[in-house]
Protein backbone atom coordinates (compact mmCIF):
# COMPACT_ATOMS: atom_id res chain seq x y z
CA UNK A 1 0.00 0.00 0.00
CA UNK A 2 1.49 3.30 -1.06
CA UNK A 3 0.45 6.74 0.03
CA UNK A 4 1.12 10.23 -1.30
CA UNK A 5 -0.45 13.60 -0.71
CA UNK A 6 -2.18 13.61 -4.11
CA UNK A 7 -3.69 10.13 -3.88
CA UNK A 8 -7.34 9.40 -3.20
CA UNK A 9 -7.31 7.53 0.11
CA UNK A 10 -9.54 4.46 0.25
CA UNK A 11 -10.76 1.91 2.78
CA UNK A 12 -12.06 -1.37 1.35
CA UNK A 13 -14.87 -3.12 3.26
CA UNK A 14 -15.94 -6.63 2.26
CA UNK A 15 -16.59 -9.68 4.42
CA UNK A 16 -15.14 -12.07 1.83
CA UNK A 17 -11.39 -11.98 2.35
CA UNK A 18 -10.58 -13.13 -1.20
CA UNK A 19 -12.72 -10.37 -2.70
CA UNK A 20 -11.35 -7.77 -0.32
CA UNK A 21 -7.75 -8.72 -0.99
CA UNK A 22 -8.41 -8.73 -4.72
CA UNK A 23 -9.85 -5.23 -4.55
CA UNK A 24 -6.88 -4.00 -2.54
CA UNK A 25 -4.50 -5.46 -5.12
CA UNK A 26 -6.49 -3.99 -8.01
CA UNK A 27 -6.70 -0.52 -6.50
CA UNK A 28 -3.00 -0.67 -5.69
CA UNK A 29 -2.25 -0.84 -9.41
CA UNK A 30 -4.15 2.35 -10.21
CA UNK A 31 -2.33 5.69 -10.18
CA UNK A 32 -3.73 8.29 -7.81
CA UNK A 33 -5.35 5.79 -5.41
CA UNK A 34 -3.94 4.69 -2.05
CA UNK A 35 -5.63 1.95 0.00
CA UNK A 36 -5.08 2.89 3.65
CA UNK A 37 -7.29 0.32 5.36
CA UNK A 38 -9.45 -2.78 5.12
CA UNK A 39 -12.58 -3.88 6.99
CA UNK A 40 -14.27 -7.29 7.22
CA UNK A 41 -17.75 -5.95 8.03
CA UNK A 42 -19.77 -2.77 8.53
CA UNK A 43 -18.74 -2.28 12.15
CA UNK A 44 -15.07 -2.52 11.19
CA UNK A 45 -15.68 -0.08 8.32
CA UNK A 46 -17.11 2.53 10.69
CA UNK A 47 -14.14 2.03 13.03
CA UNK A 48 -11.66 2.28 10.13
CA UNK A 49 -13.16 5.57 8.98
CA UNK A 50 -12.95 6.98 12.51
CA UNK A 51 -9.31 5.92 12.78
CA UNK A 52 -8.06 6.80 9.29
CA UNK A 53 -10.44 9.43 7.80
CA UNK A 54 -10.29 8.11 4.21
CA UNK A 55 -11.75 10.11 1.34
CA UNK A 56 -13.62 7.06 0.03
CA UNK A 57 -14.97 3.79 1.43
CA UNK A 58 -15.60 1.02 -1.07
CA UNK A 59 -18.41 -0.74 0.80
CA UNK A 60 -19.90 -4.17 0.18
CA UNK A 61 -23.67 -4.09 0.70
CA UNK A 62 -24.15 -7.52 2.27
CA UNK A 63 -22.00 -8.02 5.37
CA UNK A 64 -22.53 -9.48 8.87
CA UNK A 65 -22.90 -7.47 12.11
CA UNK A 66 -23.64 -4.23 10.26
CA UNK A 67 -24.65 -4.22 6.59
CA UNK A 68 -23.36 -1.77 4.00
CA UNK A 69 -26.39 0.54 4.09
CA UNK A 70 -26.31 0.93 7.89
CA UNK A 71 -22.54 1.40 7.89
CA UNK A 72 -22.95 4.03 5.16
CA UNK A 73 -25.57 5.87 7.22
CA UNK A 74 -23.31 5.93 10.27
CA UNK A 75 -20.23 7.03 8.32
CA UNK A 76 -22.03 9.82 6.47
CA UNK A 77 -23.56 11.07 9.73
CA UNK A 78 -20.31 11.18 11.69
CA UNK A 79 -17.77 11.72 8.89
CA UNK A 80 -19.51 13.63 6.08
CA UNK A 81 -16.18 14.34 4.40
CA UNK A 82 -15.87 10.61 3.60
CA UNK A 83 -17.73 9.46 0.49
CA UNK A 84 -19.08 5.92 0.20
CA UNK A 85 -19.30 3.86 -2.98
CA UNK A 86 -21.21 0.63 -2.43
CA UNK A 87 -20.43 -2.73 -4.00
CA UNK A 88 -23.11 -5.17 -5.08
CA UNK A 89 -23.26 -8.38 -7.08
CA UNK A 90 -26.38 -7.36 -9.01
CA UNK A 91 -27.22 -3.88 -10.30
CA UNK A 92 -30.93 -4.43 -9.55
CA UNK A 93 -30.29 -5.24 -5.88
CA UNK A 94 -33.07 -3.45 -3.97
CA UNK A 95 -30.67 -2.62 -1.15
CA UNK A 96 -28.87 -0.19 -3.48
CA UNK A 97 -31.70 2.30 -3.00
CA UNK A 98 -31.36 2.03 0.78
CA UNK A 99 -27.64 2.67 0.54
CA UNK A 100 -28.15 5.70 -1.71
CA UNK A 101 -30.76 7.04 0.69
CA UNK A 102 -28.25 6.50 3.49
CA UNK A 103 -25.82 8.80 1.70
CA UNK A 104 -23.78 6.62 -0.67
CA UNK A 105 -22.52 8.58 -3.65
CA UNK A 106 -22.99 5.69 -6.07
CA UNK A 107 -22.51 1.99 -6.60
CA UNK A 108 -20.42 -0.50 -8.56
CA UNK A 109 -21.31 -4.03 -9.48
CA UNK A 110 -18.51 -6.42 -8.63
CA UNK A 111 -18.10 -7.16 -12.33
CA UNK A 112 -17.55 -3.47 -13.05
CA UNK A 113 -14.84 -3.36 -10.41
CA UNK A 114 -12.79 -5.55 -12.72
CA UNK A 115 -12.51 -2.59 -15.10
CA UNK A 116 -9.78 -0.35 -13.63
CA UNK A 117 -10.85 2.63 -15.76
CA UNK A 118 -14.38 2.51 -14.33
CA UNK A 119 -12.99 2.09 -10.83
CA UNK A 120 -10.63 5.03 -11.14
CA UNK A 121 -13.21 7.41 -12.60
CA UNK A 122 -15.81 6.62 -9.97
CA UNK A 123 -13.45 6.75 -7.02
CA UNK A 124 -11.86 9.98 -8.20
CA UNK A 125 -15.28 11.55 -8.62
CA UNK A 126 -16.36 10.31 -5.20
CA UNK A 127 -13.36 11.83 -3.49
CA UNK A 128 -13.05 15.12 -5.31
CA UNK A 129 -16.48 16.18 -6.57
CA UNK A 130 -18.70 18.17 -4.22
CA UNK A 131 -22.33 17.10 -3.99
CA UNK A 132 -24.29 20.39 -3.86
CA UNK A 133 -27.98 20.83 -4.46
CA UNK A 134 -28.82 21.57 -8.06
CA UNK A 135 -29.83 25.18 -8.81
CA UNK A 136 -33.09 24.02 -10.35
CA UNK A 137 -34.15 22.08 -7.26
CA UNK A 138 -37.39 23.38 -5.82
CA UNK A 139 -38.03 20.75 -3.18
CA UNK A 140 -36.21 18.64 -0.62
CA UNK A 141 -34.83 16.34 -3.34
CA UNK A 142 -31.56 18.31 -3.56
CA UNK A 143 -30.52 16.93 -6.93
CA UNK A 144 -26.98 17.70 -8.00
CA UNK A 145 -26.53 19.60 -11.29
CA UNK A 146 -25.65 16.35 -13.08
CA UNK A 147 -28.66 14.52 -11.59
CA UNK A 148 -30.88 17.41 -12.70
CA UNK A 149 -29.43 17.09 -16.19
CA UNK A 150 -30.09 13.34 -16.23
CA UNK A 151 -33.65 13.92 -14.99
CA UNK A 152 -34.26 16.42 -17.82
CA UNK A 153 -33.06 13.82 -20.32
CA UNK A 154 -35.27 11.14 -18.74
CA UNK A 155 -38.22 13.52 -19.07
CA UNK A 156 -37.27 14.00 -22.73
CA UNK A 157 -37.73 10.26 -23.24
CA UNK A 158 -34.06 9.34 -23.52
CA UNK A 159 -32.86 5.84 -22.66
CA UNK A 160 -29.87 5.21 -20.40
CA UNK A 161 -27.76 4.51 -23.48
CA UNK A 162 -28.83 7.77 -25.13
CA UNK A 163 -28.17 9.70 -21.92
CA UNK A 164 -24.72 8.12 -21.64
CA UNK A 165 -23.89 9.22 -25.19
CA UNK A 166 -25.22 12.73 -24.63
CA UNK A 167 -23.20 13.21 -21.44
CA UNK A 168 -20.11 11.26 -22.59
CA UNK A 169 -20.25 8.88 -19.63
CA UNK A 170 -20.77 5.13 -19.24
CA UNK A 171 -24.20 3.51 -18.92
CA UNK A 172 -23.14 2.32 -15.44
CA UNK A 173 -22.64 5.96 -14.42
CA UNK A 174 -26.06 6.86 -15.81
CA UNK A 175 -27.63 3.99 -13.83
CA UNK A 176 -26.03 5.38 -10.67
CA UNK A 177 -27.51 8.81 -11.35
CA UNK A 178 -30.93 7.32 -12.15
CA UNK A 179 -30.97 5.29 -8.92
CA UNK A 180 -30.03 8.36 -6.90
CA UNK A 181 -32.78 10.37 -8.64
CA UNK A 182 -35.31 7.65 -7.81
CA UNK A 183 -34.15 7.60 -4.18
CA UNK A 184 -34.22 11.38 -3.78
CA UNK A 185 -37.54 11.98 -5.52
CA UNK A 186 -39.33 8.93 -4.13
CA UNK A 187 -39.93 7.61 -7.64
CA UNK A 188 -40.47 3.89 -8.21
CA UNK A 189 -39.91 4.05 -11.97
CA UNK A 190 -39.10 6.37 -14.87
CA UNK A 191 -42.73 7.36 -15.28
CA UNK A 192 -42.88 8.74 -11.75
CA UNK A 193 -39.54 10.47 -12.28
CA UNK A 194 -40.91 12.17 -15.41
CA UNK A 195 -43.98 13.29 -13.45
CA UNK A 196 -41.68 14.70 -10.77
CA UNK A 197 -39.59 16.47 -13.42
CA UNK A 198 -42.62 18.32 -14.79
CA UNK A 199 -43.98 19.10 -11.34
CA UNK A 200 -40.73 20.62 -10.13
CA UNK A 201 -39.49 22.52 -13.16
CA UNK A 202 -36.91 20.11 -14.51
CA UNK A 203 -38.82 19.65 -17.76
CA UNK A 204 -41.10 21.67 -19.98
CA UNK A 205 -40.96 25.29 -21.18
CA UNK A 206 -40.10 26.67 -17.73
CA UNK A 207 -36.79 24.82 -17.82
CA UNK A 208 -35.55 26.21 -21.11
CA UNK A 209 -32.56 28.58 -20.98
Amino acid sequence: MTENTEAVTVVVADDQSAVREGLVLLLGTLPGIAVIGEAEDGEAAVEAVAAKSPQVVLMDLNMPRCDGAEATRRIRASHPQTQVVVLTTYSDDESIIGALQAGALGYLTKEAVLDPAVQQRLLSAAARAPVPAGPAATSDADLTPREAEVLRLIAAGKSNREIARALFVSEATVKTHVNRIFAKTGSRDRGQAVHYAYQHGYAGPANRP
